[in-house]
């Protein structure tokens, strides 16, 4: 374990974090054509607006007033349970001083809900794509991840840069779709398994689900056999 506490982690999430967002939103051919499947963004890649301090990192609040601010990305699979995630979270005070930074990985999926598929959302999110080719314009429907609104529980592991390791479940919630009235409100909560601290207020932050959808192909199209030329002989002079 000290190894993976080293200082070359921070380093590494620092610079692989953005790329896993980048590389999972913008190649969905890599991901297997299956409903089931899904990326999911949490406060990180083109939901974070430089503009606007709310959308990213993602932040829950304790009762007793300290913060947890996490980024990450990942896939899962809903039917078969399986999940690749990590990013980075931030203990604070409620004073806001840092007491514990470090690495979260996920381990096991232990629900999902979906709310349904919300294909104007990446619309409303088109200001943050950038230029063609990333732009809204160049995502069909039915050929690029679908946003579709979900809770989701994980269990992960958290990796302080100093200190054991602890497990945690993470619950993220994508208010789109046909949400229920009582989880309107997106963002994240997080439960510490040994001591049972919770972090049940989602204060801000901008998460989503991406339903990778089969790729829709053009119809074969038969080649038309050309016409046989005239056989009859021409008339004899």
């Amino acid at each position: 374990m000290s190894s993976l506490r080293a200082f070359p982690i921070g380093a590494m999430v620092r610079v692989a974090l953005p790329c896993l967002a980048i590389v999972l939103f913008a190649f969905p051919a890599t991901a297997q054509s299956n409903s089931s499947n899904y990326v999911f963004l949490l406060a990180s890649g083109f939901l974070c607006d430089q503009g606007d301090s709310s959308t990213c990192p993602a932040t829950a609040r304790a009762n007793q007033g300290d913060t947890c601010e996490m980024s990450g990305a990942g896939t899962f699979d809903a039917q078969s349970k399986s999940v690749k995630a990590a990013g980075t979270y931030v203990h604070k005070s409620p004073s806001g001083r840092v007491l514990e930074t470090g690495v979260w990985l996920a381990s096991e999926l232990v629900s999902f809900e979906s709310y349904g598929i919300a294909p104007g959302a990446l619309m409303r999110l088109g200001a943050a794509f950038g230029p063609a080719p990333f732009g809204p314009k160049r995502l069909p429907i039915f050929s690029s991840p679908m946003p579709t609104g979900g809770l989701a529980v994980f269990r992960i592991r958290l990796l302080p840069m100093r200190g054991p390791s602890r497990t945690a479940v993470l619950q993220v919630n994508c208010a789109l779709g046909n949400a229920p009235r009582e989880r309107q409100v997106e963002g994240i909560r997080l439960t510490l398994e040994k001591n049972g601290a919770e972090f049940s207020e989602e204060v801000s932050g901008r998460v989503m689900f991406l339903s990778m959808r089969p790729e829709v192909s053009a119809p074969v199209k038969t080649p038309q056999q050309e016409p046989a030329p005239d056989s009859a002989e021409p008339p004899s002079s």
